[in-house]
């Protein structure tokens, strides 16, 4: 495997939309210091690394996705010393901090971008993507903004009209269109030594590194995203020499394309990946061209397909495993339903078993490991759309707010869950047959075992077309583990053969995780029958 951060090869992630995590200072809103305090309980989960969602200065008219000082924490999270402070803390623990990294587009308040809007020529004008004429109304392939500067020009935007895009260049600017600046301008050549001098301000306060929202996108007129994979093979270079233990994860959702680029992680995510859909989020709409395998693989009807995710799992895995590593989420702050909704305990665990002894690095989304749910119904907050449901507060207690803030409740960021039996974390942490406990254990088990840890090799040993269970093996050195999941409500049985390589002759040694050994050994092959809604984890060698 190329060279990667030592300390990614046994690590957990936590993501946590800092203003819904925990309020300290009644005001409604998560903040840093609500962080810090709750560092203890993100440690007891067996969590040691945290994604933290933008916490820079901003308008927040995209939930802190569209910055206007980089080097600035948001006064509504605390200070930059409040989040040194989560760093070190961090740190003590044995937790390191990511922080969320928007290189596309700024804010419109941002002072560049303000500079960039006046008529007269000054530092900032080639810092944004700007047409020559404020009559441009359109051009394909982009998005445009007009009348709002006094220049006579309309500006590019990757996303709400409020997030203009930094200008990295075209790697094949149109002759039609002379106001396409090539890469190699002094405009695209400056934004990318600022880049550079962002990630070095926080990793020289001692962020660990950082997730690259829209990794993809920099360059535009840029096919096959060759130019953009050459600016972050450019900055991973730079990250050997200068900061060799930072580690960067990718918003790409191509793990080939992100890895090559010199990413060393990169998220399978529903907008990029049929297969992550298939294990969790998928629906059928029935009526003309219904799919006979409609729904999730882990939903306990049994009517989902395992091979829409092995299929290209594999083949992401077969061409990245010398290059880096897969994420797989339980969500996050962008994916609506939560994966808690219409699941039970035993439904999640069965996920949670399967994300945790996968290869590549898990993360873990804020509440989650508690099973909370979508508020549905909600209207948008800060340009979260559809998806403020999937934003809501953390659930610590049964006290008013569920334990998140002091302040009124119609001051809160967004509303807590209404169900009075919403999960939390006090009522879980002291049941031994929560999903909090168990999702403690087999985080454990990860951590102890380093077959099933990000490196640990993976050979798929079952998995059919509309098929239970879900059989696979992992391995590192002298151990071999094999990991058996049937999410069907339903009894299987099935016959497996030895894969090639296995320790003692495929007999099992040691359940170590869920249901206890469920093979009949017969000759060179051996049946494995489970019960509906079961699995477990074995070694085998």
């Amino acid at each position: 495997m190329n060279t990667i951060p030592s300390w990614l090869k046994d690590t957990v992630f936590y993501e946590i939309y800092p203003q819904s995590f925990y309020d300290t200072n009644q005001d409604g809103i998560g903040d840093l210091p609500g962080i810090i305090d709750k560092l203890d309980y993100i440690q007891s989960l067996g969590v040691n690394a945290l994604w933290l969602n933008p916490c820079f200065e901003s308008p927040f008219q995209d939930a802190g996705y569209d910055v206007s000082d980089y080097y600035k924490v948001a006064p509504r999270y605390g200070t930059n010393n409040d989040l040194k402070c989560l760093f070190d803390e961090g740190r003590k623990r044995g937790i390191r901090v990511l922080l969320d990294l928007v290189p596309g587009h700024t804010s419109h308040l941002h002072p560049w971008f303000q500079a960039s809007c006046r008529h007269e020529r000054n530092t900032h004008s080639d810092w944004y993507i700007w047409t020559d004429s404020g009559w441009t109304w359109e051009v394909p392939g982009f998005r445009l903004i007009n009348g709002y500067a006094e220049r006579d020009g309309t500006y590019v935007t990757n996303f709400f009209y409020s997030q203009p895009a930094l200008n990295y260049g075209f790697a094949n600017p149109d002759p039609r269109y002379p106001w396409q600046q090539p890469i190699d301008a002094p405009g695209p050549q400056a934004v990318r030594r600022e880049l550079r001098k962002i990630m070095a301000f926080w990793l020289d306060m001692g962020c660990a590194g950082f997730r690259v929202d829209m990794a993809a996108s920099l360059v535009k007129n840029d096919p096959g995203r060759r130019e953009t994979i050459k600016l972050w093979q450019e900055v991973r270079a730079w990250l050997d020499s200068e900061y060799p233990e930072a580690a960067l994860v990718a918003e790409w959702g191509n793990p080939p394309e992100a890895l090559g680029a010199g990413y060393h992680m990169d998220f399978l995510l529903g907008f990029g990946s049929a297969g992550y859909q298939s294990l969790v989020r998928k629906t059928s709409p029935g009526g003309a061209g219904f799919d006979p395998y409609g729904c999730s693989f882990f939903d306990p009807a049994g009517r989902g397909n395992i091979c829409q995710f092995v299929d290209e799992y594999q083949a992401y895995y077969d061409a990245t495993k010398d290059q880096g590593l897969i994420c797989l989420i339980t969500g996050n702050h962008d994916i609506v339903p939560r994966l808690g909704d219409g699941r039970t305990t035993d439904d999640l665990e069965l996920y949670y078993l399967f994300m945790l002894t996968m290869p590549g690095v898990p993360f873990i989304c804020y509440g989650d490991e508690i099973g909370m749910h979508t508020v549905n119904g909600l209207p948008s907050k800060e340009g979260s759309l559809s998806r403020a449901g999937a934003r809501t507060p953390m659930q610590w207690n049964d006290s008013p707010n569920a334990g998140f803030s002091t302040a009124p409740a119609d001051a809160l960021y967004l509303p807590i869950d209404p169900d009075p039996q919403r999960p939390t974390v006090a009522a879980q942490e002291d049941d031994p047959t929560s999903l909090l406990k168990r999702v403690c254990r087999l985080t454990a088990l990860r951590h102890a075992r380093p077959a099933l840890q990000a490196g640990g090799d993976f050979q798929v040993v079952y998995a059919e077309g509309g098929k239970y269970p879900f059989v696979y093996q992992r391995s590192e050195g002298d151990e071999v583990i094999l990991v058996a999941i049937n999410p069907a409500d339903y009894p299987v049985e099935v016959s497996l053969h030895s894969p090639a390589g296995e320790g003692q002759g495929g007999d099992v040694i040691e359940t170590l995780y869920g249901l206890e050994n469920p093979f009949i050994r017969s000759g060179a092959s051996r049946t494995l029958k489970m019960p509906g809604i079961s699995g477990g984890a074995y070694r085998i060698g």
